[in-house]
């Protein structure tokens, strides 16, 4: 039987290199979307040319209902889960004097409390296997800090505490708990900033340059297999250097 992975946050960027990644590794995927688009119909298209399943549910990972329902939907077609990655995310960027509070809340809702509902409704199934792999995707930012990023540095901040206490509670049942924490990644995120933005972003990264998303789910791929099975608790980042 194949193994089934969730990941949030799935139709472009990161999160999608993760689930084309891991389809690639046999697993069938179920992948989570916030809004309709046609990034979800094509994504579920590359992930089938893999010859694998594809679930592609709509649901907003800050409403626990709604990860409670596309939670459910997974395990009446796949049985079980046997990886989560917590991918979805959004960002607010703004000086802490001019954020608004909704733009706060927001981010912290998406990125931290929503790794929160998607876990509590994954981890009972888990635990009841005695097996499991969940991967929090973080930012350097969550260990750094990041000027104009107190809402988004403090929500990728919260996860990796998450991820560590997390991994206390549940290694003895056989579930592993880790973190990624990229860098700069090229994404639609980052497509954005002007050349010399990026430029003398680069300078600043040991590597000179920055990384794409494929070097993510490299990682991801590694946490998720049995390679990694003496690791839990750990915070991986994937940065080019930056941090050190």
């Amino acid at each position: 039987m194949s193994k089934v992975a969730l990941i949030t946050g799935a139709t472009r960027g990161i999160g999608r290199q993760i689930a084309v990644t891991l389809a690639k590794e046999g697993y069938d995927i179920a992948l989570n979307y916030r809004r309709e688009n046609e990034e979800s119909e094509s994504v579920k298209k590359e992930i089938e040319e893999s010859k694998v399943q594809c679930l592609a549910i709509k649901g907003d990972v800050s409403s626990f209902e709604d990860c409670e329902e596309f939670v459910k939907q997974v395990i009446e077609k796949f049985e079980k889960i046997d990886v989560l990655v917590n991918n979805a995310g959004i960002t607010k960027d703004m000086l802490l004097m001019r954020m608004k509070k909704e733009d706060f809340e927001q981010v912290i809702d998406v990125n931290l409390v929503g790794t929160f509902n998607v876990t509590k409704n994954v981890i009972s199934h888990m635990l009841k296997a005695r097996s499991g792999r969940i991967i929090n995707i973080s930012s350097v930012v969550g260990v750094s800090g990041n000027a104009g990023q107190t809402n988004y540095s403090a929500s990728k901040a919260g996860i990796i505490g998450f991820t560590k206490s997390l991994a206390k509670e549940v290694a003895s049942r056989g579930v592993l708990v880790n973190a990624v924490a990229p860098g700069f990644i090229e994404t639609s995120m980052t497509e954005v900033l002007k050349d010399e933005v990026k430029e003398e972003i680069a300078k600043n990264i040991p590597l000179k340059r920055m990384g794409i998303a494929q070097d993510v789910a490299n990682v991801v791929k590694f946490l998720a297999s049995s390679d990694s099975s003496y690791m839990t608790g750990q915070v991986l980042n994937v940065d080019g250097g930056m941090l050190m």
